[in-house]
């Protein structure tokens, strides 16, 4: 499992990486995927991080 954040729609809420801090973080403002896979245990909570995202800027490949 792989997930993306769109940097040009992410508008730096920081939802993502309160919710999931093992795969996001915050860089410059705006959020990114600091994993190249998502963690084992951290699939929930990833999707939920994706789900709750405002803009929708995160995308997730199984």
């Amino acid at each position: 499992m792989k997930a993306m954040v769109d940097s040009d729609t992410c508008t730096g809420c920081g939802l993502c990486a309160d919710i999931c801090p093992e795969v996001f973080e915050m860089y410059d403002g705006l959020a990114r995927a600091k994993v190249e896979s998502v963690p084992e245990g951290a699939e929930a909570t990833c999707r939920e991080a994706s789900d709750g995202c405002p803009p929708g800027a995160i995308s997730i490949k199984e």
